[in-house]
């Protein structure tokens, strides 16, 4: 069976390059191919880097808290660009200030994001539902 293919990546201005570097390995770990895009990267990035590799996830990380503001729109550039229903994962410290997780989960829903993670969530939590949406035993 072929290895399904995640793009990572630190979205935005942000610059914290420590949780990508351990999805990396985890992600590696678990058996998937990770094509990894570093810090500070746009949504034309992710979206290329999907396009180029034949991604079947695009796995988005914010720790700055503006992730709810660079992550908009990109459900549908995705669409544009001929990924329509591409999995899209976010997680990490997505948006300003201590707010109510199911609140910041359903306006994450409402913009495309299949699944949605908070601040601290373990990698294995991620490949589980990575596995399980991707169909991966």
């Amino acid at each position: 069976m072929d290895k399904k293919v995640l793009v990572i990546g630190v979205i935005g201005a942000d610059v914290h390059a420590v949780g990508n570097k351990i999805l990396y390995h985890a992600f590696t770990a678990a058996g998937f191919e990770v094509v990894n895009l570093g810090v500070m990267v746009s949504q034309e990035e992710y979206i290329a880097a999907a396009i180029e590799t034949n991604a079947d996830a695009i796995v988005v990380s914010s720790l700055y808290g503006h992730g709810e503001l660079d992550c908009k729109g990109l459900r549908e550039k995705c669409d544009e660009a001929g990924l329509k229903g591409i999995l899209l994962y976010v997680g990490g410290n997505i948006v300003v200030g201590k707010q109510p997780f199911e609140d910041v989960e359903k306006r994450f829903h409402k913009m495309g994001f299949d699944k949605v993670f908070g601040p601290g969530t373990p990698p294995e939590t991620t490949i589980a539902e990575l596995k399980k949406d991707l169909g991966v035993a």
